[in-house]
């Protein structure tokens, strides 16, 4: 979706006026009213639900701004004037049948009206089904569209996994056309797919991933060198040796862009022969992979860097637990001891790695991310804190140094250490652009109410040495949190180009994917990218790479989203049979309607609606993060400490609604 404006002669009292229009993607609340948002702008465009011309969630309008934001409007308004293109994503709600008439009856956030549909076969009245929209008929009540998928019974684990995916235009299975492709490809390694390969069979060589991992698509090897430094490999599973370009599963692949993490399960990129099988780098089998080589010195300075095709075979398979536990001291008897030397050296490479980058400036906050715990049958059962160790960084240390010293490789024609060359061929960059000062301005503000001072912020570098000081000030204290949420709204989002600009956060110049093509199509085509080159192969077509990366970075943002619905669904199904529990908790989010909590110790955020609270009117105050009482003048302040009650719960709508039960803080 590209930013257009366009200006057109409205009638106003009498009186030419130029009335700017934006085109921008809709998003709908359950109210009818929507926000434009508008490509590289900072504020949407609020339309009230008698003026949106019956657009819907998700699709392409051009909107007139009819109120600039001023001094009495707090928000920019308009009315949309053309649908420009429709979604085409369906929405998901329940099957009405009387007769031979149907409706979808919805009770989703983002759609306020029930879908006139054909009766579809298989469809039973009760059922949650995925509908699209085809029209809007002059003078109907609602839109008219057809079911395209019967997802079962309301309530049921696959029904509800399905309708977020449905709801998200993602697939959750694959056509017979690209299963049967996938099935094709022979599984035996011949002495044709070992040509031209360096071969690692003889090296030591092991896997590294969580405990329930099925696809494995990276492994580290381990030599010493005489020279007293050590050779690493960082071998990635070779798909596109298997997934050749515009194949029935290559354009699959290509469409989906990523595989998507539910809490439940994982909808794969590639179908599972590739994902769990033929790529998947499992323990005591042959496999081909394509690998970054890198001879290391005892400080990891990296000298010699080599990428090429690779076969290898891994002699053993940790979990991060069991790499963790040889980290602080055990010694199994089931790990060879030239193993376990080799995870203690790496490790210690990786440290240095690690704090060579943060001391050139990378960020290092984040938000702690909670994982839900599900039985077999996808019932949540717990909720916890997922904590990174020495093993979690090993990895991440490695695979970092591949993905920057592949994208170095190709930036600068070969030159490593260099700048970027003017003869560098196309390539597909993971790239992230710097904070916005604005919104860091606020955070230093809101920083300050806490007696924290922040640096000087004049460059890249020293705004991560200001952001990694106060978050390290901030640690363990309450407001952490709320200075984390803050942090992380000043960050750029980082998405996929073929013009570099580095990687903000990572401190890097140059930075790719290369390390995950079993699960990123990006990998693929960095994959092929380098293959190429490195044969002396001509620049790639730009344009072409150019919209695989928005249609990738697209694609990356919805998969992230179905993620997050699927927790959030998970979430307050932990939480129905807690209703009147109460619980302490920070508030997380300050808006217009009400204010989010976050209990402790399972992060689980709610909504306390201002409605609620009797004690007093509340407003909300945007500039401050917070909200003041009208009678009182006490603030509700983004990370303040609160008592709650859990009110209630909708599975249908993923939301909980909680109620204040302490008192408020004082005045402020």
């Amino acid at each position: 979706m590209s930013k257009r404006k366009y200006s057109s002669n409205r009638k106003n009292h009498k009186k030419k006026k130029i009335v700017p229009e934006y085109e921008g993607k809709a998003i709908m609340s359950r109210d009818g009213f929507i926000f434009v948002r508008v490509e590289g702008q900072e504020e949407d465009i609020y339309v009230k639900a008698s003026k949106t011309r019956g657009a819907l969630n998700g699709d392409i309008v051009r909107v007139a701004v009819t109120q600039e934001k001023t001094g009495q409007a707090k928000r920019r308004s308009g009315e949309v004037v053309a649908i420009v293109e429709r979604s085409g994503r369906p929405f998901v709600g329940i099957l009405h049948i009387v007769g031979d008439q149907a409706w979808v009856l919805m009770s989703s956030k983002t759609m306020p009206y029930d879908i006139s549909v054909p009766v579809p076969e298989g469809g039973v009245k009760g059922m949650k089904v995925a509908a699209v929209v085809d029209g809007w008929e002059r003078g109907a009540a609602g839109p008219f569209g057809h079911v395209v998928d019967v997802l079962g019974m309301p309530g049921e684990n696959d029904t509800e996994m399905h309708a977020i995916l449905a709801e998200f235009g993602l697939p959750y299975r694959f056509e017979k056309e690209v299963e049967n492709a996938a099935d094709s490809i022979p599984e035996t390694i011949t002495d044709e797919d070992r040509a031209h390969r360096r071969d690692f069979r003889d090296t030591l060589t092991f896997t590294i991933d969580p405990t329930d991992a099925k696809d494995f698509d990276d492994a580290l090897s381990f030599r010493k060198l005489e020279n007293g430094n050590f050779e690493v490999g960082v071998h990635i599973a070779d798909v596109t040796w298997y997934v050749r370009p515009d194949t029935a599963v290559d354009k699959e692949a290509q469409a989906r862009g990523t595989s998507v993490y539910l809490v439940d399960r994982t909808v794969p990129m590639l179908p599972e022969k590739l994902s769990n099988k033929l790529c998947s780098l499992r323990p005591n089998e042959e496999k081909l992979c394509f690998s970054a080589v890198f001879e290391l010195t005892p400080q990891a300075k990296v000298i010699n860097p080599w990428f090429g095709r690779t076969n290898i075979i891994s002699d053993y398979r940790f979990d991060y637990e069991g790499a963790q536990a040889i980290i602080e001291g055990a010694k199994p008897e089931e790990v060879p001891a030239d193993i376990q030397e080799a995870i203690l050296i790496l490790n210690k490479l990786a440290l240095k790695l690690r704090d060579r980058r943060f001391k050139a400036g990378a960020v290092n906050f984040e938000r702690p991310e909670m994982k839900v715990d599900v039985d077999e049958n996808g019932k949540p059962v717990g909720v916890h804190q997922k904590v990174s160790k020495e093993a979690n960084w090993l990895i991440e240390e490695f695979m970092l140094l591949a993905n920057r010293n592949v994208a170095e490789f190709v930036a600068t024609a070969g030159k490593m250490g260099g700048k970027a060359s003017a003869k560098a061929k196309t390539f597909v960059y993971r790239i992230h652009d710097e904070p916005n000062m604005e919104k860091l301005n606020g955070l230093r503000d809101f920083a300050g109410h806490f007696g924290y001072k922040m640096g000087p912020m004049e460059g890249g570098k020293e705004i991560a040495k200001s952001l990694n000081s106060l978050m390290k000030a901030a640690d363990n204290k309450p407001e952490l949190g709320a200075i984390q949420i803050l942090a992380l709204r000043s960050m750029a989002k980082a998405c996929y180009s073929t013009d570099n600009i580095g990687h903000y956060g990572l401190a890097f110049n140059f930075y790719t994917h290369f390390t995950s093509p079993i699960r990123r199509y990006p990998d693929m085509m960095v994959h092929r990218l380098l293959a190429r080159y490195l044969k002396g192969g001509d620049s790639a077509n730009k344009d072409y790479y150019t919209l695989q990366c928005k249609h990738a970075s697209e694609r990356e943002v919805i998969a992230a989203e179905a993620e997050r619905e699927s927790i959030k669904y998970k979430l307050v199904e932990f939480m129905q049979d807690k209703v009147g529990q109460e619980y302490d908790g920070h508030v997380s989010g300050v808006t217009e309607w009400g204010i989010y909590v976050e209990i402790e110790p399972t992060k689980i955020e709610g909504m306390i609606p201002y409605r609620t609270i009797k004690s007093d009117f509340f407003i909300y105050d945007e500039e401050h993060y917070r909200a003041v009482g009208r009678r009182s003048h006490r603030s509700i302040r983004l990370g303040d400490p609160l008592r709650i009650r859990v009110k209630g719960t909708s599975l249908e709508q993923k939301l909980l609604d909680y109620e204040l039960v302490e008192n408020l803080p004082e005045k402020q």
